[in-house]
């Protein structure tokens, strides 16, 4: 079989990982890290015009959640679409969208970080100036507060601006494909330097290892057909499809 994947670049270690095991003929595209930033209108544009580029494969794998409706409406044109049964990339980094529901639920205020987030960095040229963010003028890190403001300043700006009010954990999650103990070190480091509960939690591969090795469960992926789109669905299966209207001409 011959795979596209369009996956945002968060997973580039993992997903070259799984795919160098795969069975299947698997081609990927990685789009850039903070679509789900500038807006689900936007962020669907810019997957469906990724997806609509495709032609001569058997199937068109998508790595990424729903991520704030952003792939809702998502259209399979003339290929197969497959989507995971998620609401963002953390249930792929765990493995499963039970897993993250039980940890979300007994870990409030957790912000997570994996090696993708960490050396993938902030939205940088078009993506940083479109986000949402920073239209509102608050998508500076601490540290950029701490050399712009000073120490105490940034402390301030930093908890009046809700990012400190929403959260006080951070969880790395290793997946296995680090190179070495740095980017849990530069979390760990960032919960310091916050006074946050600092926490490591294994992740998972099996499941985009399904997805790239074409074992679509209908519990954990959704098989668009051509012709047909994405909706959100409001239950534990997060994602539907249904026929796509026929296109303006």
């Amino acid at each position: 079989m011959r795979f596209k994947l369009i996956s945002c670049e968060i997973f580039f270690r993992e997903m070259c990982s799984v795919v160098a095991r795969s069975p299947h003929f698997v081609e990927i595209e990685f789009l850039p890290k903070g679509l789900h930033d500038i807006g689900s209108a936007k962020m669907l544009a810019r997957v469906q015009e990724a997806v609509d580029r495709i032609q001569n494969f058997d199937a068109i794998l998508l790595g990424y959640g729903l991520c704030n409706n952003g792939l809702a409406g998502l259209t399979a044109r003339n290929i197969q679409v497959i989507l995971p049964r998620a609401h963002d990339c953390i249930t792929l980094f765990m493995g499963s969208k039970e897993k993250y529901l039980d940890y979300f639920n007994s870990h409030p205020g957790v912000y997570f970080k994996t090696t993708g987030w960490i050396e993938r960095g902030e939205n940088g040229g078009e993506l940083r100036q479109l986000s949402i963010q920073n239209q509102l003028g608050i998508d500076m890190s601490y540290e950029k507060l701490v050399k712009k403001y000073g120490e105490d300043n940034a402390r301030f700006l930093f908890e009046e601006l809700g990012f400190s009010k929403n959260y006080g954990q951070f969880t790395f999650i290793e997946m296995g494909v680090e190179p070495d103990g740095r980017f849990e070190q530069h979390t760990r480091q960032q919960a310091e330097e916050r006074n946050w509960k600092y926490e490591k939690l294994q992740g998972d591969l099996s499941m985009i290892q399904r997805l790239v090795d074409g074992v679509w469960d209908e519990k954990e992926f959704l098989v668009v057909p051509p012709g047909w789109r994405v909706l959100a669905k409001y239950d534990e299966k997060i994602v539907t499809a249904e026929q796509a209207p026929p296109a303006h001409r």
